[in-house]
């Protein structure tokens, strides 16, 4: 399912703005009230541009609207324009830091992921986000993993079962088959079933009961190959994620391994904020 980012974007922006409390009483001091101002956003660090819809929410809110030089996933050099944010001058002032946080944040990831996709380009493996985003800012946070160019992963629980290790612990204490438990997720609709396997047995269990994605999860570049190759023998068409561990120095010898997909937790759960700055234009 597409996830709705128009809907979440107008969430996130009410929230934002509600931290910074019901009124900014500085600009209430410094402004006049019937001023109006232009902010220049400006992409000092450079990167791929993410978060714009974001960033866009919160300037209506203010009543200022943003008018941008760029589009969504736009690979940008150092100190370029990213557009012109305008409106009253006192609810732009509050709009500022929001729209930063967010433009900042989702930029971050979105360089990030970049880097991951041109690593592995040239090779049929795709980038996935994990769940391992900020609480509330998943949907913010998976944007820019698309504006980076990766894929979209399973956004909560409700539609895909994904077997782990204390999925794996539950099932032996019940001493219920893997198999047993994804015959009912097929039969409540589920196709989506992904299992991750720590052993050769696990491997041969998981492909016998019919998963459709191994997820292969700090396992060596040479044992993903070896893993790979005895899974589609074993069951031809299952899809092979490779996860953990995995940096942009050895990404590739994942992907060259025959992962279809590589699921990277450090897109989202260790980002480093783009450089985005906001400059009143004074008036001349």
């Amino acid at each position: 399912m597409t996830p709705d980012f128009a809907a979440d974007a107008d969430r996130l922006a009410a929230i934002a703005l509600a931290e910074d409390g019901s009124r900014d009483i500085t600009s209430e001091v410094t402004v006049a009230g019937t001023a109006r101002g232009t902010g220049r956003l400006e992409f000092r660090s450079g990167g791929v541009v993410a978060g714009q819809r974001y960033a866009q929410a919160v300037a209506q809110l203010c009543g200022c609207r943003i008018e941008w030089a760029t589009a969504e996933g736009e690979q940008l050099p150092a100190k370029a324009v990213l557009g012109n944010a305008t409106g009253p001058l006192g609810p732009l002032l509050r709009a500022e830091r929001p729209l930063l946080n967010l433009l900042q944040r989702a930029s971050g990831i979105a360089t990030t992921t970049r880097a991951y996709v041109a690593a592995v380009a040239g090779t049929p493996t795709r980038i996935l986000h994990t769940r391992k985003t900020a609480p509330g800012l998943r949907l913010l946070d998976v944007a820019a993993v698309l504006a980076g160019g990766g894929a979209l992963h399973r956004l909560d629980l409700t539609e895909t079962v994904m077997v782990k290790d204390n999925h794996w612990q539950a099932l032996a204490d019940q001493r219920k088959p893997l198999s047993a438990a994804l015959a009912e997720a097929r039969t409540s609709g589920v196709r989506g079933l992904q299992v991750e396997v720590e052993s050769e047995s696990q491997l041969r269990e998981a492909c016998d009961a019919g998963a459709t994605r191994l997820l292969l999860d700090n396992q060596s570049p040479d044992t993903v190959r070896q893993w790979a190759a005895l899974a589609r023998r074993l069951a031809p068409g299952i899809e092979i994620e490779a996860t953990g561990g995995i940096t942009l120095e050895n990404v590739r010898a994942y992907a060259g391994a025959g992962a279809d997909f590589i699921s990277v937790g450090a897109l989202t759960h260790s980002v480093k904020a783009a450089d985005i700055a906001f400059e009143i234009l004074r008036e001349r």
